[in-house]
């Protein structure tokens, strides 16, 4: 039988990319290519079922073996983010890791130090992989695949173990937070879920952020500036006084744990016309309210000085804290924490400082917590995950089930 790890070598080459401008589900066809693979692997393993659909959504089922226990979902991404390239990824193995920096491309000259990653001096002789600095790693959901692959085929080489149903789902366009818009509960039909989608070993996290996006557009007047007097209104000008006008601590750099803030994500302009793009979070629900309240006030300052439709702002809410779904079933929280003492795992129960398929499908009626996959540093060139953690989430998600079927 495979070792986690080695399936994620196989799937890591994969480009599935996916592109937030796009409006296709899946918002790049090249995630199919993976889903297809996959979709072999499931039914080679025996999952009859196993299938994709028109939306490129990959389901299964390992049937159980007893009746009395609840049907349990598994969940992951295809999709990798577009913050990086996932093009031609060359995927390289550190053995007996000695601690120090790491230079993933001599040639370029690119290297992850110690000094930036002080995390990484606790890998220290265990097996790492990372990509070569030009492109991401992919471990952000690929090491999830392998990790829910691996769990599956354990089940089957071991019929002896008892266990219900398992639900298998890898899912497109988790990266730029579509991916459960077209996910079917009803058809999946599991009682509860695990997105395996964290990092760090021993995480589970069931809070994550409120989230809405604001679209904001600022109309200005573009005059010759030498007859501008009393006359031009600079967009970009009444854009920066706008973002000058929220809290000057409450933005990601400054903030942390259960702090929310304001992100000015993008910032496109001209005199005649400035167009801004903010993400607001926050874990808290009131003072989310309050965020969204704040900035609406903000626009409403700037109509009142500069003139009615100065500004335009459209706020959209994003995906809320799935604290408030799972709580009422906390023994799928408590089980993975038991779970995770009894194969060794120290449990650190967090919140997550993000979103996550499992905040929406919780609300859509599927309760569904993230437990790690082993991995850090998503998102870039410095991708990383860790070898004997990967197989540490494999144990995790294995005991799981069978304390659910006990």
């Amino acid at each position: 039988m495979e070792r986690a790890y080695e399936k994620f070598l196989r799937y890591a080459v994969v480009n599935t990319k996916s592109d937030e401008a796009s409006e296709t589900t899946p918002s790049t066809m090249i995630q199919f290519d993976l889903a297809h693979i996959l979709v072999k692997e499931l039914k080679s393993m025996g999952i009859e079922d196993a299938h994709v659909d028109e939306n490129c959504y990959v389901m299964g089922t390992l049937k159980g073996n007893i009746g009395n226990a609840p049907t349990i979902g598994l969940i992951a991404h295809l999709d990798t983010s577009p913050d990086c390239s996932g093009e031609n990824v060359k995927p390289n193995m550190i053995k007996n890791y000695d601690g120090k920096d790491i230079v993933l491309n001599k040639e370029l000259n690119i290297i992850m130090r110690t000094k930036d990653f002080p995390y990484l001096e606790d890998y220290k002789e265990k097996t790492l992989i990372t990509s070569d600095g030009t492109t991401l790693l992919g471990a952000d959901d690929k090491a999830g695949i392998a990790e829910i692959m691996t769990t599956i085929e354990y089940f089957i080489n071991h019929p002896e173990i008892k266990h219900g149903d398992i639900k298998i789902c890898f899912t497109p366009d988790e990266e730029i937070g579509s991916g459960a818009d077209k996910f079917d509960v009803e058809k999946f039909g599991a009682d509860f879920a695990y997105t395996i989608d964290g990092s760090f070993l021993g995480e589970i996290e069931y809070e994550n952020f409120n989230a809405a996006s604001a679209s904001i557009k600022v109309h200005g007047v573009n005059i010759h500036p030498g007859s501008a007097k009393h006359k031009m209104k600079n967009s970009i000008l009444i854009g920066m006084e706008l973002n000058n006008l929220l809290p000057t601590f409450e933005v990601p750099q400054y903030t942390e744990g259960y702090e929310g803030f304001y992100l000015l994500d993008e910032f496109n302009g001209s005199v005649e016309l400035t167009k801004m793009e903010y993400i607001i979070r926050d874990h808290d629900m009131e003072k989310f309210l309050n965020k969204k309240a704040f900035l609406e006030k903000a626009c409403e300052f700037i109509n009142d000085k500069y003139g009615e439709g100065t500004v335009e702002l459209e706020l959209t809410d994003s995906y809320f804290n799935m604290k408030e779904k799972i709580e009422p079933v906390m023994h799928i929280v408590d089980s993975v924490v038991t779970a995770m003492e009894n194969v060794g795992v120290t449990p650190i129960v967090k919140a997550i400082r993000g979103g996550t398929d499992g905040a929406r499908l919780s609300f859509m009626g599927l309760p569904t917590p993230n437990i790690f996959t082993g991995g850090f540093n998503f998102h870039g060139r410095f991708e990383t995950i860790c070898v004997e953690d990967m197989d540490k989430a494999v144990e995790t998600i294995v005991e799981v089930i069978k304390l659910y079927a006990r």
